[in-house]
């Protein structure tokens, strides 16, 4: 019960505080009602429901995703017209507003509350609608060109894979084509899925050209778009004890990718140097032989900090590092606000360890190590040996450690080669 106090004040702590001026200076003069309001298709609901994923957990409403799947064509009808006229009002239901909350850990003390991610499994029917709008939302930014070819996150056709290939690419020929080192900014912004202000990621979908139907009435029409609802909080160590937060409704955060794609769409404006965007984490990479490039990277910083500061945002400054890549690198020191950003010999970018000679050796041994790991996990957990049991459990488990990214970090020299063809040659016959 304690534990659950603790993360529960925590994760309350983090919400900012409501900007209406944001949203005023937007929504004045605009003459949406005379729109045609919103409408939510039968079908397009009753294919969510046939879709549900029947093993999930159910919400706060104790409504089991099987429930909903089994009664799709009875169900889909009523739960447009809900769908339909919360849309139109601007209004959602209570239980929607409601989720719970389990925190789980991520590194660091587990004493520290600040080093748990709070999950929030909320209603499986404002989940649909979520969806609902999550697909209007997309359709509409992919028309209007919305979102920056920085930005490769939650975007069809982009990934992980082409972030760190596009961003590298540049890297690569800072080094190679123009014969000059490189510094490459490390950013992260603090709790940026938790912290972001509803009121100006509403404005900020009105200046992308929604109409007052998908953006007013902030807070609720925020939520539909994937806001955290606090409600109760589950204590780690798989207590079973629930506490009840207040109903007071949080005026900050996002629980879709889409929501922060958009809240940060206009973080590179002005950027000088090449700044690439997966969600929120940032890196920022220029050429620095001559000062003026120096100069240009610490300008951009300037330039982000003002952003975050505007936006009621800021970076987490202890996991804002610089690699000085390249040995003739002059190893400048650069300020993040009033605070210089520390250099590192290596940082993981995306799950890939890329360190300041761009030498993917660690990488590769690395990714070695934890396919066999895993594969010890294997063998001690299971007892058969036959390759029907073996080789699934190897591609699903195994397979992903060594092909992650691979495109980016291939092994270059023979040993890279021979540890990794080593675990994948070695592994079914375990």
């Amino acid at each position: 019960m304690e534990k659950a106090e603790v993360l529960k004040d925590f994760f309350a702590s983090v919400s900012t505080g409501k900007c209406s001026s944001h949203t005023a200076q937007v929504t004045e003069g605009r003459d949406w009602e005379n729109a045609e309001p919103p409408t939510v298709g039968e079908d397009q609901v009753r294919e969510y429901l046939r879709n549900l994923k029947v093993h999930k957990a159910m919400g706060p409403d104790e409504m089991h995703p099987r429930v909903l799947r089994e009664l799709a064509d009875e169900v889909a009808r009523p739960l447009s017209i809900i769908f339909e006229k919360s849309w139109q009002s601007g209004e959602v239901p209570a239980d929607w507003k409601r989720g719970n909350i389990t925190p789980i850990f991520k590194k660091g003390k587990k004493e520290d509350p600040g080093n748990y991610r709070p999950i929030s499994l909320t209603c499986v029917p404002g989940k649909i609608m979520e969806q609902t709008l999550l697909e209007t939302t997309l359709r509409h930014m992919e028309n209007k060109e919305g979102i920056g070819d920085s930005q490769h996150s939650f975007t069809r056709g982009k990934s992980c894979l082409t972030n760190l290939v596009a961003f590298y690419d540049r890297v690569t020929a800072l080094l190679v084509d123009k014969e000059t080192a490189a510094d490459i900014i490390c950013l992260d912004l603090y709790k940026a899925f938790d912290t972001v202000p509803h009121d100006i990621l509403v404005s900020k979908l009105e200046r992308h050209g929604f109409d007052g139907w998908t953006t007013r009435r902030g807070s609720d029409r925020a939520a539909l778009v994937g806001t955290w609802p606090p409600a109760r909080v589950n204590p780690p160590q798989r207590l079973n004890v629930q506490v009840e937060n207040s109903d007071e409704w949080r005026s900050s955060g996002v629980g879709t990718g889409t929501g922060t794609n958009i809240f940060v769409g206009d973080m590179d404006s002005g950027i000088e140097c090449t700044l690439s965007k997966f969600a929120d984490d940032t890196k920022l990479c220029g050429g620095v032989d001559m000062l003026e490039g120096r100069d240009a990277i610490q300008r951009d910083l300037d330039r982000l900090e003002r952003w975050a500061r505007a936006n009621h945002m800021k970076f987490n400054k202890a996991k804002c590092k610089v690699l000085h890549v390249d040995r003739r690198n002059p190893k400048h020191n650069y300020r993040l606000g009033e605070e210089w950003i520390e250099s590192s010999p290596e940082e993981k970018d995306l799950g890939v360890l890329i360190d300041e000679k761009v030498n993917m050796s660690r990488q590769c041994a690395l990714a070695a190590q934890k396919a066999n790991r895993v594969l010890g996990c294997i063998k001690r957990g299971v007892t058969s040996r036959s390759r029907e049991v073996i080789l699934p459990l190897y591609s699903a488990l195994v397979r992903p450690h060594l092909e992650y990214c691979i495109q980016l970090w291939g092994p270059q020299y023979k040993r890279e080669t021979w540890t990794c063809r080593s675990e994948s040659r070695g592994g079914p016959q375990r």
